[in-house]
């Protein structure tokens, strides 16, 4: 979750001249205001305040807020990466929400495991849920997406009563493997029954397997939900030879899930996620980023500040599929097509929105003079 993936991005992005086809812009840092519209406005005063130096001053809050675990530390600047992520996030939402793009990407964002008042799994802000929140003052009905190897427990527990967003997640399950949610019956509640959509997947689903399961939920979804706008968060853990992950894809099959939701031509945000062998990281989602601008990129990579990380074939597709065995069969797979099929039978048609609680103001009336600058959180955007 360093920098370093995201450095290792923007330079291949810029090394195949993708800049040329987008729009790219500097976001500024996220206020304490916006991102205490889903947190609470303690647990946002505690990022603000900690820091490896005086964390143990903190000591009562830190296994309140799930802060010092080895999965969510504290470190320099812990703060103003949140803002800077949320930031991005917010900024894509209101390209999208002004009309200026169709599909705005923000490779840092997509922290779906982040609660309302704690950290969890890398994630400390939930920008995902800030953004949806931006894009509620304006549409209907928002589809959120989440191809990460691991559950979107973060988004689908703030939207889980609601029916004007439908959480959408295909990731590995079994009760044990993190964090432990995700099951096929979590369908949602009161208001958001049905409205939530998990797909529990076995280790090792190849291309072939995840394409069809995931064309055939997304098709069935979009048909009886018919959502407004999309938020797709591309989660590259779900690469085979991943350091956490334990699914066989290639980075071609994960773009295809990219490449699949744009034939739907809606307006889309883009979201990178998780993923730590970060050289595959790097190339799928500048392979993304080609995906949705609608550029062929060479396989040869480049030349770029980071070549180095890319050997020994320094291409874009390496070979990186295992011989590992997918413990997802098609009967397996149909089951659970099936079953989601029977859930979204009940939707009974897409909700209206005319009585619905307008959720608070992101749209510009709490925007700060404090504009900062970061080479690897721009915004990509395609008008």
């Amino acid at each position: 979750m360093k920098p370093a993936r995201l450095a290792l991005t923007h330079n291949l992005v810029v090394g195949y001249g993708l800049h040329k086809k987008l729009d790219i812009y500097d976001a500024r840092k996220a206020t304490e205001e916006e991102m205490s519209l889903f947190h609470t406005k303690d647990y946002v005063d505690f990022l603000k305040r900690v820091t490896p130096a005086n964390y143990s001053n903190f000591s009562k809050f830190l296994t309140r807020f799930n802060i010092g675990v080895d999965d969510c530390p504290v470190f320099d600047g812990v703060y103003d990466f949140c803002r800077f992520s949320s930031g991005a996030s917010l900024e894509c939402a209101r390209k999208i929400v002004d009309g200026s793009s169709d599909i705005a990407i923000n490779w840092s964002g997509g922290l779906h495991h982040a609660k309302k008042f704690e950290a969890s799994g890398f994630c400390y802000v939930n920008d995902i849920v800030l953004a949806i929140l931006q894009l509620l003052r304006v549409y209907p009905r928002v589809v959120y997406i989440d191809i990460d190897v691991h559950h979107g427990d973060g988004v689908q527990e703030a939207f889980y009563q609601s029916n004007r967003v439908m959480s959408v997640s295909f990731h590995r399950y079994d009760g044990e493997f993190f964090p432990g949610t995700g099951a096929l019956e979590e369908i949602g509640s009161k208001d958001g029954k049905f409205y939530t959509v998990n797909v529990p997947l076995q280790e090792s689903i190849d291309d072939k397997s995840y394409a069809y399961i995931f064309k055939s939920v997304m098709t069935n979804v979009m048909k009886s939900f018919q959502p407004s706008v999309v938020v797709l968060q591309c989660g590259a853990d779900s690469l085979a030879s991943d350091r956490l992950g334990c699914f066989n894809m290639s980075i071609k099959g994960h773009g295809d899930c990219v490449a699949f939701m744009k034939t739907f031509n809606v307006p889309m945000i883009v979201l990178g996620g998780g993923g730590y062998t970060i050289r595959n990281v790097a190339r799928c989602w500048t392979y993304e980023t080609s995906v949705l601008a609608g550029m062929d990129l060479p396989n040869e990579l480049p030349p770029n500040d980071y070549l180095s990380h890319f050997g020994p074939d320094y291409s874009l597709h390496p070979n990186i599929i295992s011989s590992s065995y997918n413990k997802n069969s098609r009967q397996y797979l149909e089951t659970i097509n099936v079953q989601v099929a029977e859930y979204l039978r009940f939707l009974d048609g897409a909700p209206s929105v005319q009585m619905q609680e307008i959720p608070p103001d992101l749209q510009g009336i709490l925007e700060c003079a404090d504009w900062e600058v970061t080479l690897f959180l721009g915004v990509y955007s395609l008008g």
